[in-house]
């Protein structure tokens, strides 16, 4: 299995990474603390195969929202995110000619458009979710970088769509207590304590034209994206980490009981390997497992419609006594209490 870590210098310096120094620069920081904080100088922003780590634009993103200290620099720095200057991806986002069409371009070309979080769709039931996990291990930032992200794509869609689109916007957190900025940025259809960082809108909002759409330019955009790709990908590693390749393995085999031992004989290297693997990314197998059997639970229940028994019995649990209990373990709710939180 190939796979990077948040050390690895897979990141064009000239993509988000100087997007953000610009903006630095905009609010007068203090950028000599920034550059001690990334090891990035401005020179390194003027070579245009000059290559960093995540954790570099991590470092940089984290120094900007200690230093600014606001409640809004997540937000503001999401609206000017998408489509970006990040090469024919982001002319791909430009051009797209519906809801649909972007969303699939966001995560085709997701280490180009938004390399910290990995971006997951899923359409059921006459809904498209939209769904946001940590990719490089930075749980404390993670609030802030979901709120980033989402700020972009709904900024992004209200632009090209030239409308508000009726977003939900559900989060893996308490209640936040900059909620009034999450209302102007995103809306009021807001849901907490959801185990889930994701934004959810009717399919029937998904093939809609957009004005600003052209199918030819799309569909080139997008064919210099997938060359361009390929290209790159024989010269520096894809930005993927191990933890949504990981994600990926749990969720095929959920149901065959995963071990520690079999996913490290998947990502072929030893057990005591593979765990260190992941507590350089700030988390253990066991939290993974969890965090998938969670969503998977999420799924039945609020795109399957299923109940106790028919999740447990899914999930290979003797009887739904035995899955509360191991669901409350997962989450610290009891599955109705759960189901509350999404039907509210």
């Amino acid at each position: 299995m190939s796979y990077v870590a948040s050390h690895d210098n897979c990141l064009y310096a000239q993509h988000h990474a100087l997007q953000l120094w610009q903006s630095a620069q905009r609010f007068d920081m203090d950028m000599a603390g920034l550059r001690r904080a990334s090891k990035l100088c401005a020179d390194d922003f003027l070579d245009k195969d000059r290559l960093i780590s995540p954790e570099q634009y991590l470092n940089l993103l984290q120094h900007m929202a200690r230093s600014l200290n606001s409640s809004d620099t997540s937000f503001i720095l999401g609206q000017h995110m998408l489509p970006g200057h990040y090469g024919y991806a982001s002319q791909a986002l430009l051009h797209a000619q519906n809801l649909r069409q972007a969303l699939h371009i966001l995560v085709q070309f997701q280490s180009s458009l938004c390399p910290l979080l990995t971006p997951r769709l899923k359409e059921e039931n006459g809904q498209m979710i939209l769904y946001w996990m940590d990719q490089w291990g930075a749980p404390a930032m993670l609030p802030f970088l979901v709120e980033m992200h989402m700020t972009a794509v709904t900024a992004m869609c209200r632009w090209l769509s030239e409308k508000r689109l009726p977003w939900r916007y559900c989060f893996n957190r308490s209640r936040a207590s900059h909620i009034e900025q999450h209302q102007v940025h995103l809306g009021r259809d807001l849901r907490f304590d959801c185990y889930l960082d994701a934004m959810i809108i009717p399919s029937e909002y998904l093939d809609l034209t957009w004005p600003r759409g052209n199918e030819v330019s799309a569909q080139l955009a997008v064919q210099q994206a997938t060359r361009e790709l390929m290209s790159e990908s024989k010269k520096i590693p894809q930005a993927q980490s191990i933890i949504p390749q990981l994600y990926d393995y749990l969720a095929l085999n959920l149901r065959c009981a995963p071990s520690l031992e079999n996913a490290a004989h998947y990502f072929e290297c030893s057990s005591a390997t593979f765990k260190r693997h992941l507590a350089r990314h700030g988390t253990h197998f066991q939290a993974e497992l969890d965090q998938v059997r969670t969503h998977m639970v999420l799924y039945l229940f609020h795109f399957q419609g299923m109940d106790n028994e028919a999740v447990a019995s899914y999930l290979g649990f003797h009887d739904a006594t035995n899955f509360r209990r191991s669901f409350k373990r997962w989450t610290g709710l009891t599955p109705s209490a759960l189901r509350f939180a999404l039907d509210r």
